[in-house]
């Protein structure tokens, strides 16, 4: 049989560091325009105490969300063993093209996945690149995208990389700011021969809800008061994103554990989007409740948003990358073992995916 396997993983950690000390000397206003009652370092000290989130990382001023994509796209494409001449896909998962600094506008044109081929140098023009706009689980539906593609015998190699630089496009004034960070994560998938308990892709389950929801992650002007209201950057609706993860992420996991046909018992890791600490720590604990267990088993969830933060589509290719480097500590790999990822985000949209390493 055939199955849908990674073989290879990269990412781009930035290297600016921004420490929540650097949030508290910001002055914060709510989205009615006024000032925020509690003092900056208050404010950052409860952010921290909900996000886990202590630091995060930038990109430097001269790369683009292209150049960091690229650079995660080589370590995974070498790590691979793969002749980049034959991937028959490039995906490229983000949210707001080809941000440059210091501009007001992003680049959607030539997309992403364009960019990402030229700057690796690829001649093979069957290789098809194109970009994905699916919200946080972006890099996610990449994957499944591939398989889906590979099972219809339409390729048999793809590179699908996640990539943002959403320092560019936050509102300072806005402390929701502070969950937001930069980066860059990759890997080949190819469709190779394995056994009935060999590697791969072994279940998936997606979910958009659309409605109410619609709006809870979307652009919106800067909530400083003498601010251009032309300018818009990206708000949340913290307490509805948190209130509908909790409720349809564990069961959009489930369907896809179920879907496997293997017990959560099975289970050796969740690579989940890092969201919130306390947001996913609570997702991990109402699925095994949904399989009767109250509580999940220790070291289960790797995390890398304590000194990342969230970088949107790029959170689990890095994480993952991570992980297979052994740099997060007390998460190994190890073959045979049963691992999901699952993400969450604007649209509002869900995504599931069980592999056997």
């Amino acid at each position: 049989m055939q199955r849908s396997i990674i073989t290879g993983t990269g990412s781009y950690i930035p290297p600016v560091v921004q420490t929540n000390a650097d949030f508290a000397k910001h002055l914060f206003y709510t989205e009615e325009h006024a000032p925020l009652s509690t003092p900056p370092d208050e404010v950052v000290e409860k952010f921290k105490q909900i996000t886990g989130i202590e630091e995060r990382r930038y990109t430097s001023d001269d790369l683009s969300t292209a150049d960091i994509a690229a650079i995660a796209a080589k370590e995974a494409i070498t790590k691979s063993g793969v002749d980049p001449e034959t991937i028959d896909q490039i995906i490229v998962a983000h949210n707001f093209g080809n941000v440059l600094k210091h501009t007001i506008q992003t680049d959607a044109v030539p997309s992403l996945a364009a960019l990402v081929k030229h700057k690796l140098g690829i001649h093979n023009a069957n290789c098809v690149a194109y970009d994905i706009l699916f919200g946080c689980p972006g890099w996610l539906q990449g994957v499944i995208q591939a398989d889906a593609f590979f099972k219809a015998g339409i390729a048999k190699k793809a590179l699908v990389v996640g990539a943002e630089t959403l320092s560019r496009v936050i509102d300072i004034y806005d402390r929701d700011s502070m969950i937001f960070s930069d980066g860059a994560g990759a890997a080949v998938i190819e469709y190779n021969n394995t056994t009935e308990n060999g590697s791969g892709i072994l279940s998936t389950s997606v979910q958009t809800h659309a409605l109410e929801e619609v709006n809870y992650i979307n652009m919106g002007p800067s909530f400083y008061p003498e601010s251009d209201p032309h300018v818009r950057f990206i708000k949340m609706k913290g307490r509805k994103v948190y209130e509908y993860a909790m409720k349809y992420v564990p069961q959009a996991m489930k369907d896809c554990l179920d879907k496997s046909g293997l017990s959560i018992h099975e289970l050796k890791k969740v690579f989940i989007h890092q969201a919130n600490e306390k947001m996913d720590e609570g997702i991990i604990n109402r699925l095994y409740k949904l399989y009767g267990i109250n509580t999940a088993p220790e070291h289960i969830m790797p995390m890398s948003i304590h000194w990342l933060g969230n970088s949107s589509v790029a959170t689990i290719p890095t994480l993952y990358d991570l992980v297979r480097k052994a740099e997060i500590k007390n998460h190994q790999l190890m073959a045979g073992d049963v691992i999901m990822f699952a993400s969450v985000g604007a649209g509002m949209s869900i995504n599931a995916v069980c592999y056997r390493y």
